[in-house]
């Protein structure tokens, strides 16, 4: 019995060292970005807030629709969890999340300008401008 007890007590401690190591290697992860975590949340959640806005106006709301606002920030901390993990543990990487993250957050604050035009917040003469100075090569017309 008092041999089991033994047992017990080091796998216990065994996995709440590893368990220990692996929450304090994600804090470590999260706290030296914060910001890019802060950018990609503020973005969602301004994109989630004007489009429910929109459908609320519109008499279109749906909850199915709603809730991928928070489907949709736990795929991108996971997404900035493991570029930063993969920028952390090969040297030269460095490059890699603002690669991906740079083109998403710019098509979120997009999509949070035209969802505020709809709401009548934004004058569809300013969208259409600021939109035309992105991309002066296309035509674009809204």
């Amino acid at each position: 019995m008092q041999r089991m007890i033994k047992f017990n007590l080091l796998t216990l401690m065994v996995g709440t060292t590893i368990m220990s190591f692996i929450c304090s290697y994600f804090f470590d992860i999260a706290m030296n970005n914060s910001e890019q975590y802060l950018a990609i949340a503020v973005v969602i959640f301004a994109d989630g807030f004007f489009g429910i806005w929109k459908a609320i106006k519109a008499e279109n709301f749906q909850t199915k629709l709603a809730l991928k606002v928070p489907k949709t920030l736990v795929f991108w901390v996971i997404i900035l969890t493991l570029i930063l993990i993969v920028e952390k543990g090969i040297a030269g990487m460095g490059w890699l999340s603002e690669s991906i993250l740079i083109p998403f957050v710019l098509f979120q604050i997009i999509s949070v300008l035209k969802n505020a035009s709809m709401l009548g917040l934004i004058p569809s003469g300013v969208l259409t401008d600021i939109l035309s100075k992105l991309d002066k090569h296309k035509d674009f017309k809204l």
